[in-house]
Parts: structure tokens; C-alpha cells; sequence
């Protein structure tokens, strides 16, 4: 499809073209209603502004993006850390974009990028992503790009992971060595790469150790925190209450602890508890928190490297593989066995 003007897409719109304008770099002087309207008619017609693709052919930004879902996650903070560390010696600056886990504002995000405001793109999807088609239209635009952390499978380019699979494996076996029976398996995306991976590898360490997994062992939480607390209490107030928990994601460990102590739960008397998690409060958690901690840095600091080689060296391809950098299984007192 060829680009359009924004005097086009404002005779679309029937609004004038500083309207138009203002509203594309989100001007408080514009209604969000109109802003919105204005975004949506931009995907739809394939606008790029002159502006950046001019700049584009001229120089580089010297600057690249990171899309993550959210900077609350200790994850995603340290492996932002990794990425700078990076950036900085390159003399680069690192442009920080959140999707609050909305596929749409991932998708608008990145339909930005198409007129060259930065060099390249790291990105960590959100939970709601199911495809790839709007991140093959930057590739097909010689945007590099890098997937760390959360990926879609059928994105061509180079992804770096950590061993999801074996990590869910391996929480779930230890839960097991530890006297657990009744696992459950707490998630908040049916879709997403990593939460499915770490699923598969708790399902197949029941499987081993001649345990039936049931459907009801796994519960998917939602982003909303009062919702996911409810709904772990319902699950631990049930009549197939659980002996162990698998907490896929950290931002549903303090809902756990909650739950717990609502319900006078002890802890791991009367449940258990790994999380995946690099929260370094997890120590002083009462009682301190077993997890499965990413190599977030390290992980954030392969991702730049490889970024940053596509773009300076020429006869470098982001070709489609994963790097997997391992996890790590930390044991305190949330999963440890009656002595």
C-alpha cells in the first residue's frame, strides 16, 4: 500500500491538517476520542510522517526502542540495565515505550517506527499478542529487530530467551521432591510464549512423577489485581484446595501472599510456593520466597548486542534463532519440606 499525506489523511478524517498533526504527537489540546480516531484512520491507511522518513534517509537517530509490557516487573528493570549498558557506549539513548499488555497500543507503537524515529527495536510482547504481522512490516522496512524475553514463534528474526520449558520442569519437580501432590499452575496469558512454555514443563513433570494433571490445576489471572486476588482465594478456599503453587509471572506473588494470609494459610505448612521472579525483596518476604530467577541483565545485554551488531556491521544477519540463556532455581522457605 503507498503512503499517504497527512493533508490526505486529514480530508479522510474531515479535520484540518494541524488537528491531524497535533493529534499524532498526542497535543493535550486534542480529545483522546480524537486522537484515537486519528491513530486508528493512520494504521489503516498506512501513514508514515514525511518528517521522520526524511530524516531517515538523511542520518541516523541514534537512538532505539524498547517495548515491554510494563517497568513494575523487576525483570524488565533489569534487563533495561542490561540494554543501556549497551546503548551508552555506543552513544546511543534508549527510548523506554510501555504497552500496558494491550496489543493495540503495542501495534500503534510500533506502526510509529515505520518512519524511522529510531535505529532499532527491542521488544518484549504483550500478553495479548497472537501474531506477528505488524513487527514483519518493520523487517520488511530494514528496521532491525530483536525479540527478548516474551516472543511470537513466527517472527523471522533473532530472538533471546531463557529455558522456559525446563524452568517450568524444573519448578514443578521440586515442588514434588518437596512432598507436594495437589500442584496448581497460576498464569495470566493463554497466548503468550513464555507462560505457555513454563505450563508445558510443569504438565510434563506431573506427567513423570505419575501425576494426572487436571484442568482445573491450571488458573489464568487476568491484569487486574483486585480480580486475580479473588480469584486465588476461590481457588484456596475450594474443596480441591492445593498444596503447591507455581507463580508464573511476579506480578502475581503479592496476591498470592495475600490470599494466603486472608485464608490463615501457613506457609509452606500448609502450601508451598515457587515463583518466577527476580524481586530482590524475595528474601524478606515472610517467609522468603523460592524462585526461578532469569537472567534478566545478562539477557537485556545479549539482546542490545545483537541490535546494535545488525545495524553497524553489514554482512550481519538477525537470523531466525533463539539464544537461550538459562535460569536460575533459588530455595528459601516458601517450598521447603517439614524437617
Amino acid at each position: 500500500m503507498n503512503n499517504i499525506t497527512i493533508r490526505e489523511l486529514a480530508e479522510k478524517l474531515k479535520l484540518s491538517v494541524g488537528t491531524v498533526s497535533k493529534a499524532l504527537k498526542d497535543s493535550y489540546e486534542i480529545s483522546e476520542d480524537t486522537k484515537r480516531r486519528v491513530r486508528e484512520m493512520a494504521i489503516e491507511l498506512n501513514y508514515i510522517p514525511n518528517l521522520y522518513a526524511s530524516s531517515l534517509k538523511k542520518r541516523k537517530s541514534k537512538t532505539i526502542a524498547v517495548v515491554i509490557p510494563e517497568v513494575a516487573d523487576s525483570f524488565f528493570s533489569l534487563a533495561i540495565n542490561g540494554i543501556e549498558s549497551v546503548a551508552e557506549a555506543k552513544g546511543y539513548h534508549v527510548l523506554i515505550y510501555l504497552t500496558h499488555e494491550s496489543f493495540l497500543r503495542e501495534q500503534n507503537i510500533l506502526h510509529e517506527f515505520k518512519s524511522g524515529r529510531v535505529d532499532g527495536i527491542l521488544i518484549s510482547v504483550s500478553g495479548e499478542t497472537t501474531g506477528s504481522e505488524h513487527i514483519t512490516g518493520l523487517l520488511e522496512n530494514n528496521i532491525p529487530v530483536v525479540f527478548f524475553d516474551r516472543i511470537t514463534d513466527d517472527a523471522k528474526t533473532t530472538k533471546v530467551i531463557t529455558d522456559d520449558f525446563n524452568s517450568g520442569y524444573l519448578a514443578a519437580q521440586h515442588l514434588i521432591d518437596n512432598g507436594c501432590k495437589k500442584i496448581t499452575y497460576l498464569s495470566i496469558s493463554k497466548s503468550l510464549s513464555i507462560c505457555n512454555r513454563r505450563m508445558e514443563g510443569f504438565e510434563k513433570a506431573l506427567s513423570d512423577n505419575n501425576i494426572l494433571p487436571r484442568e482445573e490445576d491450571i488458573l489464568f489471572c487476568s491484569n487486574n489485581e483486585t480480580d486475580n486476588l479473588k480469584a486465588i482465594i476461590d481457588l484456596l478456599s475450594s474443596g480441591y484446595t492445593p498444596d503447591g503453587l507455581i507463580i508464573s509471572v511476579e506480578k502475581l506473588i503479592i496476591p498470592v501472599y495475600q490470599a494466603c494470609c486472608t485464608l490463615q494459610l501457613n506457609i509452606p505448612g500448609d502450601i508451598k510456593l515457587i515463583g518466577f521472579s527476580n524481586l530482590a525483596a524475595s528474601f524478606i518476604l515472610n517467609p522468603s520466597l523460592t524462585t526461578i530467577t532469569q537472567p534478566a541483565f545478562e539477557m537485556g545485554k545479549a539482546a542490545a548486542t545483537l541490535l546494535f551488531n545488525a545495524f553497524e556491521k553489514s554482512n550481519f544477519i538477525l537470523a531466525n534463532e533463539s539464544i537461550i540463556i538459562p535460569s536460575q532455581l533459588n530455595v528459601r522457605d516458601s517450598s521447603r519440606a517439614k524437617i
